[in-house]
């Protein structure tokens, strides 16, 4: 079976490429481009694609993909929010992702937020290579006996409660499915958690229900001084809201590596990339807040991960199986 990947990096080739050997069964063809219903009318013998979180997979890509005879979504992430899955049912599209490919990378790569922002060490980091060695600005706050709240405690924000609980930190945490292995986590509502928190990191996929569910109400619930890390969803955060509450001083800092509207660098018109890149510009203008580009999977163990995950689902599809990684 011909797979055509989307979106693919260097590393993504390399690693893929690397674990392919291990699939006689699979022909693997690279595209530096972005998936969207333009390139997907390009595609040619392949029975299934490969997409990111960045890929547009609405119902005019699964359309063009249809068309072309793809009979196969396989997504190298967990997220799947950007796609349609009700017009890949209709085209008779299967859908499958990698829920779980190394949820420590992700949720130590939150912890490297927080104390980025925390410790200024983005700011120390510009300074020193100046040649100023000025500690002014530079005081943090120590995390031992503070509260962590983890919004979200699936692998990867189960993952995040243990390293925060290795800090020394009192850990707290708000899901509606609250993960019984965490017997040092005390679940809570989410207005405690909100108040509460003097860490607050976001673990949970985006849906209809939590789009925007850090806006101006519930960033006024949190403490003052608060430092909030988001590497799981943009859409869960209000940009606009968020430069409101950091331009009045209501966050310690801010780490962010993902943000609204992130489309690797897709758009749909001029105008879209416009207020993309000057939404990015305003976060950025703040000394307290990090903006990084969705690198948190970015780990060997984790990329090794995906593509073992995604090469199985295409061999459960070419054998007919049913797996835990369906979404349809």
């Amino acid at each position: 079976m011909r797979i055509t990947f989307f979106a693919t990096k260097q590393y993504d080739k390399e690693t893929f490429a690397k674990i392919g050997k291990q699939y006689p069964e699979l022909e693997l063809e690279y595209w530096e481009t972005e998936l969207s219903p333009r390139t997907a009318s390009y595609v040619t013998d392949s029975e299934a694609v490969c997409a990111f979180v960045s890929s547009d997979v609405g119902e005019k890509t699964l359309k063009a993909l249809k068309d072309k005879g793809v009979k196969l979504v396989l997504m190298r992430c967990s997220g799947f929010n950007n796609v349609d899955l009700d017009a890949a049912t209709r085209y008779g599209i299967r859908v499958m992702r990698v829920p779980g490919y190394s949820p420590e990378a992700v949720a130590e790569y939150a912890m490297g937020l927080a104390l980025a922002v925390n410790r200024r060490i983005h700011k120390a980091y510009i300074r020193v290579r100046e040649n100023n060695f000025s500690l002014q600005g530079l005081t943090g706050v120590n995390f031992y006996k503070k509260t962590a709240g983890i919004i979200g405690t699936g692998k990867i924000g189960a993952a995040m409660t243990r390293i925060c609980h290795g800090f020394g930190m009192k850990v707290i945490a708000y899901d509606k499915y609250p993960n019984p292995e965490l017997d040092f986590v005390q679940y809570v509502d989410m207005d405690e958690l909100l108040a509460s928190s003097d860490l607050i990191s976001l673990h949970c996929p985006l849906t209809d229900s939590n789009h925007h569910l850090i806006n101006l109400e519930t960033i006024n619930k949190m403490k003052d001084g608060v430092i909030l890390v988001n590497t799981s969803r943009g859409g869960l955060i209000k940009t606009d809201d968020l430069i409101t509450g950091i331009r009045e001083k209501k966050f310690f800092g801010v780490g962010l590596d993902v943000y609204e509207e992130e489309t690797n660098n897709v758009f749909e018109n001029r105008e879209d990339e416009i207020l993309m890149h000057s939404t990015t510009a305003r976060l950025l203008s703040f000394p307290n807040v990090i903006i990084t580009s969705h690198q948190g999977f970015l780990t060997d163990t984790a990329l090794e991960a995906i593509s073992e995950v995604t090469l199985n689902n295409a061999m459960a599809y070419l054998r007919g199986e049913k797996k835990g990684t369906e979404l349809n």
